[in-house]
């Protein structure tokens, strides 16, 4: 008869999104660990599971302690729970992951558990998805779950991230890219208003394709029913003064 485990470890894990204006993609949080297990690997933000608070708030608590920002709930989402006995080689360890959405992007320290910290792009290329940082460039896997577990070993800590954190950004793509036509929470990063500029390159970047396929009237047009204009218009650039449209 299996043993039952009264006691697994309890991880929350953020896949944290931003935005940076500067080279207009989308980035996500990722922290090299100092300690074991998997030192000098990369990783997703994390956090113990405390006894006194539920896995919404130590979501929130995890953004509150890596980097300083007091969210609203709005701004986080549950993810998906990750428990595969194939996840960790030792203690078992059950990671409830969250998605969390930054209006802007912080500048970043280093804080306990971390010998550095970078917000990494994702881009996407022939419906793959990369993480491209200096130290290393990261294709996340398109396999099932069942099948990323069975081929997960330990390799060069340039080559993957620590845990199955790979497999948590993919779904965590992937619920985005499902989401993008009835409920695009990934728009939050943009903050509280936005040009459609900013929200076709998002568009475009998790679906696959280059932002001038989307054509920007048509899209102003089959997104109706999630933006609506604000009245305003910013200047950006040399260009005319853009509209700037809020979630509705």
């Amino acid at each position: 008869m299996p043993e039952i485990i009264s006691r697994p470890i309890v991880t929350v894990t953020n896949v944290i999104w931003s935005y940076n204006f500067t080279t207009e993609e989308v980035v996500v949080l990722l922290a090299k660990k100092s300690d074991e297990p998997f030192k000098h690997f990369w990783s997703l933000p994390e956090t113990f599971l405390r006894s006194t608070e539920d896995a919404d708030s130590a979501a929130l608590r995890l953004i509150s302690d890596k980097i300083g920002i007091q969210l609203d709930s709005f701004h986080t989402e549950q993810l998906a729970t990750f428990s595969s006995v194939l996840r960790t080689k030792s203690d078992r360890q059950l990671a409830l992951a969250y998605m969390s959405f930054l209006p802007k992007m912080p500048d970043l320290t280093p804080g306990v558990g971390a010998v550095n910290v970078a917000w990494v792009p994702v881009k996407s290329l022939h419906s793959r998805f990369y993480l491209v940082h200096p130290e290393f460039s990261i294709k996340l896997p398109t396999a099932s779950p069942d099948i990323f577990y069975q081929n997960l070993t330990v390799n060069s800590n340039q080559s993957q991230l620590a845990f199955d954190h790979e497999l948590i950004i993919q779904t965590a793509i992937t619920r985005v890219r499902n989401k993008l036509d009835y409920a695009p929470s990934i728009l939050r990063v943009l903050g509280d208003t936005f040009t459609l500029k900013n929200a076709r390159k998002i568009y475009a970047n998790f679906l696959g394709i280059s932002e001038v396929a989307i054509d920007n009237s048509n899209f102003r047009k089959t997104h109706d029913h999630l933006f609506s204009e604000t009245g305003t218009v910013t200047t950006v650039g040399k260009g005319r003064p853009a509209k700037l449209y809020q979630l509705k």
